[in-house]
């Protein structure tokens, strides 16, 4: 079935301290989106950032939610750090803890918890790590959303334990046959005009074309691109704008995910 309503998500907070990596303030990008990715501390972010990340959100009705990813600063959290299941899961409660207080200390709640660049990868390939992390989400935050990719271990994982669940759409990344998306470190300038093609096929025919040229299916909830994408503003209201001429709506991850409950039960 086409996508009429969808989520619209970004990661957000992604500098530290003087140090700033996106070339469009985090202001204007919240005008545009309906959840935020914020960074918590370990491959990007400070409690400032985050303080202030989460008060823009507030201000604008965007859903709040963590990007934990592994403690690499230096890297941007793109690179994979070893450690035991515990070592990651624990780094996982320590950011999702920390952003927790600064939703709290804004009168707002945590909406989701989404992984970010390995982390995201690795849990996506991990049945086991994904379990581990489904386990603590289910401890720690039951009714927060998890947002991942349809073909990953934790979307299955989530499933089966009940965790709320989100599948993302990569505006700006590439596919695989798979379905997953093409890991990089580096993404060059995009076309914003493809880019919104892109999504919009996406929504009303549920598919896209992969690196190889074949077209796969994929379902998904919400859209997904990155604060650190070079010339992100213009992709974001290119893509918004294209999505709500084709009468696609941009609501909040909560409202989409209830239509789709809806939708689902009607079928049967």
């Amino acid at each position: 079935m086409p996508v009429t309503v969808v989520d619209i998500n970004c990661d957000m907070g992604e500098s530290f301290g003087q140090w700033r990596l996106s070339d469009t303030d985090d202001a204007r990008l919240m005008e545009l989106i309906s959840s935020a990715n914020i960074a918590a501390g370990f491959h990007a972010g400070d409690p400032n950032l985050m303080d202030a990340t989460v008060r823009l959100a507030t201000q604008h009705g965007v859903g709040i939610g963590v990007h934990p990813g592994y403690r690499d600063l230096q890297g941007f959290g793109r690179r994979k750090i070893n450690g035991s299941g515990d070592e990651i899961v624990n780094d996982i409660v320590y950011q999702i803890g920390a952003l927790r207080e600064f939703a709290r200390r804004h009168g707002a709640v945590l909406q989701h918890v989404k992984p970010h660049g390995a982390l995201y990868m690795e849990l996506a390939a991990d049945e086991a790590l994904s379990r581990s992390f489904i386990k603590l989400m289910r401890t720690v935050a039951p009714n927060a959303f998890v947002f991942c990719m349809g073909m990953s271990q934790t979307y299955r994982t989530a499933l089966e334990a009940g965790q709320p669940v989100i599948r993302e759409f990569y505006a700006d990344r590439d596919y695989d046959r798979s379905g997953s998306i093409v890991f990089t470190r580096h993404v060059g300038k995009l076309d914003p005009a493809g880019i919104a093609d892109k999504v919009v096929r996406a929504c009303l025919e549920g598919k896209v074309r992969t690196v190889d040229g074949a077209d796969i299916a994929i379902d998904f909830e919400s859209i997904c691109f990155h604060s650190d994408t070079p010339g992100c503003l213009e992709i974001a209201a290119t893509m918004r704008s294209a999505l709500v001429a084709n009468g696609i709506r941009i609501a909040p991850v909560t409202e989409v995910s209830a239509q789709q409950t809806q939708a689902a039960r009607g079928s049967k």
